[in-house]
């Protein structure tokens, strides 16, 4: 779809990138030629996925372990990427999320997804966007959202609530900053499998499986289609494109409402059965954060 080389001398940093949907990107972005830094909370999986995509595609991709909660470090991290001179490109996917009741919700709970989602999109943004109005740099922003925010999200409140929020800043900062050159616009995907999703959001079954049941496409989604959508936003060619949602599902947001609805169904044993098998993923995960 793309020339060889057409991401040549750009600076891109996806968040959440050592793992799912930023890693798959991150590794489409190198192979055509752009300089990539990725970033998550684990430190060991980022280093791990940047030694991995730098010996598949032979591009130059540099790691940081950076809570995106925390606006110090997230600063800390653009000004350290900076001195190596401005990004071009900016991902935001880094994402929290679990399915619950909302009325079993606890503020916790709610606080652990929109502080990831929100907040720290926002830092993100914030602090690599005013870098570029300083400089006067042009850049371009992608968000990944959710098709929840063109219908409905239940029993992902907190996710919905929150990506929702981004797509309003995508609108927001697209017309404040267009005119510096800024552009901002947001991918809503649908269904595209990946461990630590399903894990969170359909435990014990098997990934994508009700999505090709009630799919107008009847499948999920293919990796390089979300890769070659993503590359395209970023590329040469679509300045004028900006604040701008697509959604890439096949058409399932206009059939379904929302990615959840069947779990109206579930009884009070299966909700303690997707807690308990939450939690045990949960702690994995801490475990594997610990020093």
């Amino acid at each position: 779809m793309f020339k060889d080389g057409i991401l040549k001398s750009q600076r891109i940093l996806v968040t959440g990138g050592g793992t799912g949907l930023g890693k798959e990107m991150a590794t489409k972005f190198l192979a055509l030629g752009a300089e990539v830094f990725i970033c998550g909370r684990r430190k060991s999986v980022c280093d791990a996925t940047a030694f991995e995509l730098a010996d598949k595609t032979g591009g130059q991709v540099t790691s940081y372990g950076v809570d995106i909660r925390n606006p110090a470090a997230v600063d800390e991290m653009v000004e350290d990427i900076f001195r190596g001179g401005p990004l071009t490109g900016l991902v935001n996917n880094a994402a929290g999320n679990f399915i619950s009741r909302t009325e079993d919700l606890s503020s916790k709970g709610f606080d652990a997804v929109a502080n990831i989602v929100m907040h720290g999109t926002f830092y993100v943004t914030h602090s690599v966007g005013r870098r570029w109005i300083a400089g006067k740099h042009k850049g371009s922003v992608v968000s990944i959202i959710v098709t929840w925010v063109f219908n409905a999200g239940p029993y992902v409140v907190p996710s919905a609530m929150s990506k929702a929020a981004i797509a309003t800043m995508t609108r927001s900062l697209a017309v404040e900053w267009g005119r510096y050159g800024i552009r901002l616009n947001a991918i809503a995907p649908g269904v595209f499998p990946t461990e630590g999703a399903g894990k969170r959001l359909r435990p014990g079954e098997e990934p994508g499986a009700r999505t090709k049941a009630v799919n107008p496409m009847g499948r999920v989604g293919q990796m390089s289609e979300l890769q070659n959508l993503a590359t395209f936003l970023l590329a040469p060619g679509c300045e004028w494109l900006s604040g701008e949602t697509i959604t890439v599902d096949g058409a399932q947001h206009l059939v379904s409402a929302g990615g959840f609805y069947d779990l109206r169904e579930w009884g009070d044993d299966q909700w303690r059965q997707a807690r308990e098998a939450i939690r045990a993923v949960n702690n994995q995960d801490r475990k594997a954060r610990a020093p």
